[in-house]
């Protein structure tokens, strides 16, 4: 029988306003890597923090066998700390180079323990994860924040724990870190519980769980595998929908002709008694209503049960909803030069961003353009200055008539104190009340969600309102920025996120490292910034060409 490294029992956990998030949740976990699989807000972060002890359960319990690693979402760092105290070795080292110098205090030794070979250990696991260069003593405050979360994962990979926790761990990592990030967790030999939307990491786990309306049921294999499970469960849900509803079909009207054949013995019964004594006649129709009245119960039963199973097989079959929309207004022209920047240059005091005299970009018509390069290579900062949110301090910069919308990583542009109605109202100042609410419902905002305060939405809620918003202002934007709009985001949000941009009409650059998602968003041009200038590129995994690029398409 294999070993569980987690057990949760019976477990129990509710918000401090009354919210039910899990109840009696039992489930457990063993050797291997498990992909943890959900929609936004259905418990996911929740859950790892209560395995890791972060927070209690109201009821039930959580017992782990061995040693615990832990990397939240949002790890808890300030710039002032340097790298040895993230990977918790500073003092150790403090010692070490005390003992070199001379000192020989007793508490240097007991400091140090059986940690002699510490800062070789560490600069291992550093190198390992494409953090090679980078100094013990350097402040978290001068690295990305790809590599604030790679530095995270090496501190909890340097304890070496039996289990680890991670949750959403590619988040801002740039391609080769997250290629580095999936090699060393394919060597991963202990246990692994693992919440991500990156299909590509998923799809090097040994099982996913799926966490639903909480519970949590195992499905063996990857991904892909799941996915493959999940539609061949879809197609015989299909199927049962189909025989469910011609059987409810098939019970209305059996139902509908015994009350017609109840009618018509009725009638004939009452044209032929005529002769018969009244009550003798009373007796029979008694009885003929009794008959007509168990034959109408039982049909009628059947049709409730046949609507039963009905809605039980849509019910089964109902999947995340997605959007469906038209955006005519975003439409650009093929062609149409909608910016045009020369020689853009930022300087850092004596330092510069870019390369040589900076970077040229041309972007025509509507071109869906990915943006990619290391964490740190100034891809955030190229887009703040194409969407004039940031002035070069060199460079000549044209921009076509037409809104320029950008969407940064910290999704700013929306009051978090109103609701997404009332965000709207303030983006898409004449629209009708009834196109309102027509656009809020097809970005799936119904009800009571449209009126709540974006500030208690979900990271994916929260998104898919600001691309609500951002698309239908007036004027509709005709060039979109977007720095990884694909982080936080559950699988059935991206797939959201997806349909909202292959229904814009205009032109877009989007940074992420998520190479699936490029893929289904069109992306029809590729630009990659490596040390300091701005190239051309093919698709990922296609050819390159090399040089420095000045221009759009011919």
């Amino acid at each position: 029988m294999s070993k569980s490294y987690i057990v949760c029992s019976a477990l129990s956990f509710s918000w401090p306003d009354g919210t039910e998030v899990f109840a009696e949740l039992s489930f457990t976990a063993g050797a291997g890597r498990t992909g943890l699989v959900a929609p936004n807000g259905a418990g996911k972060s929740t859950l790892l923090k209560l395995i890791a002890g972060e927070l209690q359960p109201q009821q039930g319990s959580v017992t782990v066998d061995g040693d615990l690693g832990y990397l939240p979402q949002a790890l808890p760092l300030t710039g002032e700390l340097t790298v040895a105290e993230v990977l918790e070795i500073e003092p150790v080292v403090r010692a070490l180079a005390a003992i070199e110098s001379g000192d020989a205090s007793e508490e240097h030794f007991t400091v140090v323990g059986s940690n002699w070979d510490i800062e070789e250990r560490a600069r291992a696991q550093l190198d390992r994860l494409g953090l090679g260069d980078v100094a013990l003593d350097r402040p978290l405050a001068t690295l990305s924040g790809g590599q604030v979360v790679t530095l995270g994962l090496a501190a909890q990979l340097l304890t070496e724990p039996d289990v680890l926790l991670l949750d959403e761990p590619t988040n801002n990592l740039d391609r080769a870190a997250r290629r580095r990030l999936h090699s060393v967790l394919g060597e991963w030999n202990g246990c692994l519980l693992l919440v991500s939307h990156d299909r590509a990491l998923l799809d090097r786990m040994d099982r996913i769980a799926e966490l639903d309306h909480g519970e949590i049921r195992f499905y063996g294999g990857n991904f892909s595998d799941y996915e493959a499970a999940k539609e061949a469960a879809r197609e015989v849900a299909e199927k049962n929908l189909r025989s469910a509803e011609q059987d409810l079909k098939r019970e209305k009207r059996e139902l509908q002709q015994a009350r017609e054949r109840a009618a018509r013995r009725a009638s004939t019964g009452a044209r032929t008694n005529t002769d018969i004594p009244r009550i003798i006649r009373g007796g029979l129709k008694r009885r003929a209503q009794e008959s007509a009245g168990k034959a109408n119960d039982m049909h009628s039963q059947r049709v409730e049960s046949a609507k039963a199973r009905r809605d039980e097989a849509d019910r089964a079959l109902r999947e995340a909803d997605t959007i469906a929309l038209s955006l005519p207004d975003t439409t650009v022209p093929a062609g149409r030069t909608v910016f045009h920047g020369e020689r853009m240059q930022v300087r850092f005091g004596e330092s510069t961003l870019f390369a040589g005299d900076g970077v040229s970009l041309t972007i025509r018509g509507p071109e869906r353009i990915a943006l990619t390069g290391s964490n740190g290579a100034g891809k955030s900062t190229l887009l703040r200055i194409v969407g004039g949110l940031l002035e070069p301090s060199t460079g000549v910069m044209n921009r076509a008539d037409g809104r320029v919308a950008y969407l940064s990583q910290r999704l700013d542009l929306l009051d978090l104190d109103r609701s997404t109605a009332e965000n709207l109202r303030a983006f898409a100042p004449r629209l009708s009340p009834s196109d309102t609410m027509n656009r809020l419902a097809r970005f799936l905002f119904r009800g009571e969600r449209a009126n709540l305060p974006v500030g208690v939405l979900s990271g994916g809620e929260r998104l898919r309102a600001t691309l609500l918003c951002v698309l239908s202002a007036e004027p509709a934007p005709h060039l979109l920025l977007l720095d990884e709009p694909s982080n936080n985001l559950d699988l059935a949000s991206l797939r959201q996120l997806t349909d909202a941009l292959n229904a814009y009409r205009g032109a877009f650059i989007v940074v992420s490292h998520d190479e699936v998602f490029s893929s289904e968003i069109g992306v029809n041009r590729w630009l990659s910034l490596s040390e300091g200038e701005l190239v051309e590129t093919g698709p990922p995994d296609g050819p390159r060409t090399g040089g420095r690029f000045s221009g759009g398409p011919s």
